[in-house]
This record gives C-alpha cells, sequence and structure tokens, in this order.
C-alpha cells in the first residue's frame, strides 16, 4: 500500500511539475523515473527496439540493457533486423554480430565470456542470458527496416511464396536453426531455439514507396494481409507442438495515404497481437525549413496545410476499425535537426541551410546526446506543452526531439486512449540510466 501511495505522488507530482513549472520539469521527470520508474506490474506494453549494429561504433550491447536498469522495464525487446532476401526467404542480415561473435565477460550480460564456436553467441545468445533474468520478457525478431525491406512485395506476391518465406522465418528464428560455416563454428540445427518469442513484421511499407529501389505493388496491400495469415497459421501450429503462444507484431506507418494504400486495417489485426505505430519521423531534415518531427498534437502554428502528430496517427488507425488496446504508439529516443536556420524566435518554422552535424548522422542525433546540449546551456530548451512537443535552439542549430516530459505526457495520452501501450526506435538512444525507458514504465504503471 505504502509503495502504490509513493509511486501515485511521484507520478502526481511529475505531471504538475510538467504542467506547471515549464523548462525544468525535464528534470523532474528524469529523477522521478530512475527513483520510481515501474516494472512489469502495468497491463501496458513497454516495447524497445535493439540495433544489431549497435555494438560497433556505438559500443552499446545486450548488456547495457541490464546494467542501465532498461530490461526490467521492457515487457518486449524487438531485435533490428532480420533480412528478407531476393530469394524470398528469411536471412540473417549480419550473422557474425547475431550469433558468431564470441562475447567478452565484461561485455556479457552475466559477467561470462562466449567460447569461439560455441552453438549460440553474439546479440542471441546474449538476449537469451537477458531473458534468463527477466523470467516475463519476450524478445521478437523485427523483419525488414527501412533498408531491408526490398524484397517484401515479392516475397509475399502468391499463396507458395507465402507459405515458404513464413515457413523459412519460423525454421530460422523460432525453431533456431541458424547456418553454420562448418565445423568448430556457430550455429547449426536448434542453436537459436528459445531466443525468439515472435515475429514482428517491419515491412516499409506495402503499397507505398519506401527506400528507394523497393518493389511496389497494387496488390502489396490484399498480400500484406494474406502474409499475417500465413504467420498467424504457422506460428500458432509449431507454437502447440511447444506448448507456447508466439507473437506476431507489426510496425505500421503514420502517413494515412500509406495506410489506406497497403493495409486492410480491420482485417490485419485479427492475426496480429499489437502493432506498433509511427510516432516520429513526421518532418526532418531531408525538408529545407525547421519543423516537430514526434509531436503529440499537431501545434497551432503549424504551417503544414496537412500534418502529422501521435494523436492523428492513433486516431487514423481507430477510424479504419483498428482495436485501441492492439495500438502501440511509437516514441524516439533521437532528435530531428537542422542547421544554418534563419529568422531568429525560437527557431522553430524557420528556414535551414541543412542537416545538423551530429555523431553518426548528419539531422539525426541521439537524445543522450541532446540532454547534455540542454543541461550545459548552449542551447535554449523550448517546449509546447499544449501539443506535446520540445526542441533546442541556439540561433543557428535547431533540433526537435522527446525529452521526459514529452515521454511522459505520451504516456498518459496512451492511459487516457486505452491504447496498448509504447514502443520506442531506440534503445541505444536513451542514456546510462535509461532515464526515458523508465519515464514510459513510471507512467505506465498501474496505480
Amino acid at each position: 500500500m505504502r509503495r502504490s501511495l509513493s509511486r501515485r505522488l511521484a507520478i502526481a507530482g511529475t505531471t504538475l511539475a510538467v504542467l506547471f513549472a515549464g523548462v525544468p520539469a525535464a528534470q523532474a521527470a528524469e529523477q522521478s523515473a530512475v527513483n520510481h520508474g515501474g516494472g512489469h506490474g502495468s497491463k501496458y506494453l513497454n516495447v524497445g527496439y535493439f540495433t544489431q549494429w549497435g555494438i560497433y561504433g556505438r559500443a552499446f550491447y545486450v548488456k547495457n540493457l541490464e546494467t542501465s536498469g532498461a530490461a526490467a522495464k521492457l515487457t518486449h525487446i524487438n531485435y533490428a533486423f532480420g533480412d528478407v532476401n531476393a530469394e524470398g526467404k528469411c536471412a540473417s542480415a549480419d550473422s557474425w554480430a547475431d550469433y558468431q561473435r564470441p562475447v567478452p565477460a565484461e561485455e556479457s550480460v552475466d559477467g561470462v565470456a562466449d567460447t569461439w564456436g560455441a552453438p549460440l553467441n553474439g546479440n542471441l545468445g546474449q538476449l537469451k542470458k537477458l531473458k534468463a533474468k527477466h523470467k516475463n520478457l519476450k524478445v521478437l525478431i523485427s523483419l525488414g527496416g527501412w533498408t531491408l525491406s526490398d524484397h517484401f512485395s515479392d516475397a509475399v506476391l502468391t499463396p507458395e511464396s507465402r507459405r515458404k518465406f513464413v515457413e523459412s522465418c519460423v525454421d530460422l528464428f523460432i525453431k533456431g536453426n541458424l547456418p553454420s560455416l562448418g565445423e568448430g563454428e556457430s550455429g547449426g540445427p536448434g542453436s537459436g531455439a528459445g531466443v525468439f518469442d515472435g515475429i514482428d513484421l517491419d515491412w516499409e511499407w506495402p503499397g507505398w514507396p519506401g527506400e528507394p529501389g523497393n518493389t511496389v505493388r497494387p496488390e502489396d496491400k490484399q498480400n500484406f494481409t494474406a502474409v499475417l495469415q500465413e504467420f498467424r497459421k504457422q506460428l500458432d501450429a509449431y507454437g502447440r507442438s511447444q506448448r507456447k503462444k508466439y507473437e506476431l507484431t507489426a510496425f505500421l506507418p503514420a502517413n494515412p495515404k500509406a495506410i489506406d494504400a497497403g493495409l486492410e486495417v480491420k482485417k490485419i489485426f485479427r492475426y496480429l497481437d499489437f502493432a506498433t505505430l509511427q510516432g516520429y519521423d513526421f518532418h526532418g531534415s531531408w525538408e529545407t525549413m525547421t519543423n516537430q518531427q514526434s509531436a503529440l498534437r499537431v501545434p497551432a502554428r503549424s504551417p503544414d496545410e496537412v500534418d502529422f502528430s501521435g494523436e492523428l496517427t492513433v486516431k487514423a488507425y481507430v477510424d479504419r476499425g483498428a482495436p485501441r488496446k492492439q495500438l502501440v504508439l511509437g516514441i524516439p529516443y533521437y532528435g530531428q535537426g537542422w542547421t544554418g536556420v534563419t529568422g531568429g524566435g525560437d527557431g522553430l518554422y524557420k528556414q535551414a541551410t541543412g542537416p545538423a552535424p551530429a555523431t553518426w548522422q548528419a539531422g539525426f542525433e541521439d537524445y543522450k546526446v541532446l540532454k547534455d546540449l540542454a543541461k550545459n546551456g548552449s542551447f535554449k530548451v523550448y517546449r509546447d506543452l499544449r501539443n506535446g512537443h520540445a526542441w533546442l535552439f541556439d540561433g543557428t542549430t535547431f533540433w526537435t526531439y522527446d525529452d521526459p516530459v514529452v515521454v511522459l505526457q505520451k504516456t498518459q495520452f496512451i492511459r487516457k486512449e486505452r491504447l496498448g501501450g509504447a514502443m520506442v526506435w531506440s534503445l541505444d538512444g536513451d542514456d546510462a540510466n535509461a532515464t526515458l525507458t523508465k519515464t514510459i514504465a513510471l507512467g505506465l504503471s498501474r496505480r
């Protein structure tokens, strides 16, 4: 009883700080999340994407999810990404990172180093160790993404191609029959069994252009439904033999035109356990004017005749027949940035010369970096509390991003709208204390 009251007071106090204290509320929300972040006592989903390539330059390992406290707050980890190859089958996009790389003791979840050539090394071996520590945590393999969606349309084109495609995905990722280079090498029959609890389809996008070069067909719309039905059929059949329920999810677009071109909304939710909704990249440095990339509601000053927001994205799916409890709102752990901004003021809706310089890619920066820009005083923090978005501006460079205040507002929206929970891209963008992940858990904790 005391713990429950303490949690309620923490949430209430932070929410009041958000509404009335302005900029300092970010620090209040951050500290409250660290002290009181909720765990698995929530009825809401807390889904985080773990990037396969984060182990390289970013040096972000599965172990970081344990040491930061993020793993204890998550319900699901989506491992990004599995490939859909030119043969219309599932494949590892990076077998070294996935299961071949021997993880040293200092990077290992349990402090034990991998052995060269063990059946399961790499990220997948570490995820299995993480699941052993967190019994309720589920891990899904996410297929596709922006750069690996080019062959989806071919893979799902006919009943036979769909059957073979799904069969290959279940065999590789669910049954865990990972390819091996030979004797003494990682992989082999059943080597990856027990890592994944389901499959997440990240086709960007059915019936709608994604990355240049992707194959797009009008019949993608019906074929997407059909491949979900085939996944559900095969996952359930294998699940019965294992006495286990395997989950099926999908990442879906925010653009109403893309929704209508590629999704039979009412039908697909017959097969999905839940869907994560694009709640970011509404605007970005590919445009010449600064803007919001992830506002909860369309700002009153928006110059766009047709704009995007988290609220409008949810409404688009509900209006088309999607069940609210199966909708999981996406939240970014990165910001979009511009430089060469002119026109003064707070920098919002001003002309810019190009993407802002950043650590890994111009125009994109992690929350953990942007929070330091806000704290050290080199940038001023601005926010629109009514519409749920924040930005940084130093007179020349502009960053739109989500901080703990915005994240907490979004969790309250999720509760109010009776949605399924929150999803984040991606976990490596959070700080070493998993502040944003803990803020989501706090906001969605049962009370």
